[in-house]
């Protein structure tokens, strides 16, 4: 049986290594709309914010002139100074204190619904747990039922005492059921059972097994969950609404903090004998959308760091050609 020669098949390599690009190239009108299209998108999503972020640094006077506008008659930022010269008794700037709540809330409640959701999620998918259907559908139930604000304001309150703490605006966003159905999943059609049968086999214990061997090839799922949580935490004010007295002032979060700094001005403009004396000085506009960029700004620096997870997330289960 002959061979080809090296030449000949290096020339039909490629030849189909050509015909392939030519398969998969897109033509040049196809690519200008493509990209114009994905511009397009881009612009949708990032023109808004840098909108508000101008409207943020305008003055209430050119607010007054033109608008809302991207070329204000005035630059300004007293919205961001009057927010910065809020203080509370102890001369500490209110926002400050309050966003080094949130991000120490942030952490730990992140970390603490990652441990809770994972550990269950992972015990849940394994078959011989017997109990695994039991458990599933006691977690499921409150997808579809909810126990009510009050019964849930009694047990925080009155059973666990959570009153004026920090854990009572951790724990209630700790652990979600569907968080927990969705990493039960996960690791059920993604985890191989041949993974924890050598885990097993080399004498790990399923702390072991779960920690070094089912965690590292979840990331792209964990860091989506933490990418959740992290929102949550963050864009949260009702739990500090529920739990925490008007005079905790240490333990407000940013949201919440911001929320009642909007609510006082909306009163004082709202508010005919406070308008005279007050709200001329306020920089009522340009304070919401201060407080906007204050809120979402600091926020979104934290997608980078998820980024690439979700990227191998995307390729989970793809066949190589």
């Amino acid at each position: 049986m002959s061979e080809k020669p090296s030449s000949q098949l290096s020339s039909g390599t490629r030849e189909t290594g050509s015909g392939m690009l030519r398969f998969n190239a897109l033509k040049p009108g196809t690519n200008a709309a493509y990209s114009a299209l994905f511009i397009l998108l881009a612009l949708i999503c990032i023109v808004p914010v840098v909108f508000v972020i101008v409207i943020s640094f305008s003055s209430e006077d050119s607010i007054k002139q033109v608008g809302y506008s991207f070329r204000p008659v005035e630059w300004s930022i007293e919205a961001y100074r009057y927010v910065w010269h809020l203080r509370n008794t102890r001369g500490i700037p209110t926002v400050v204190l309050a966003f080094l709540t949130s991000v120490g809330i942030t952490v730990v409640g992140t970390l603490l619904g990652l441990t809770l959701i994972s550990t269950m999620g992972y015990v849940l998918s394994r078959r011989n747990f017997k109990l695994r259907n039991l458990y599933t559908t006691l977690i499921f139930i409150p997808m579809i039922f909810h126990g009510g604000l009050l019964s849930t304001y009694v047990v925080n309150v009155q059973l666990l005492g959570l009153k004026n703490t920090y854990w009572a605006i951790i724990l209630p966003l700790a652990c979600s059921s569907f968080y927990v159905i969705i990493m039960r999943t996960f690791f059920q059609t993604t985890v191989p059972d041949e993974i924890i049968e050598s885990g097993k086999m080399d004498g790990a214990s399923q702390l072991r097994i779960f920690v070094q061997l089912v965690l590292p090839i979840s990331l792209p799922a964990l860091a989506t969950i933490a990418l959740f949580l992290t929102f949550a935490y963050w864009n949260d004010w009702y739990q500090a609404s529920l739990y925490i007295e008007s005079n905790m002032h240490d333990l407000f979060p940013l949201q919440y903090v911001l929320v009642n700094i909007e609510r006082n001005i909306q009163y004082l403009a709202n508010n005919d004998m406070a308008m005279s004396a007050n709200t001329n000085v306020l920089p009522s506009e340009t304070m919401r959308m201060a407080i906007v960029v204050i809120a979402v700004v600091p926020i979104m620096f934290s997608y980078p760091f998820f980024q690439k997870y979700f990227i191998s997330g995307l390729t989970i289960g793809a066949v190589k050609g």
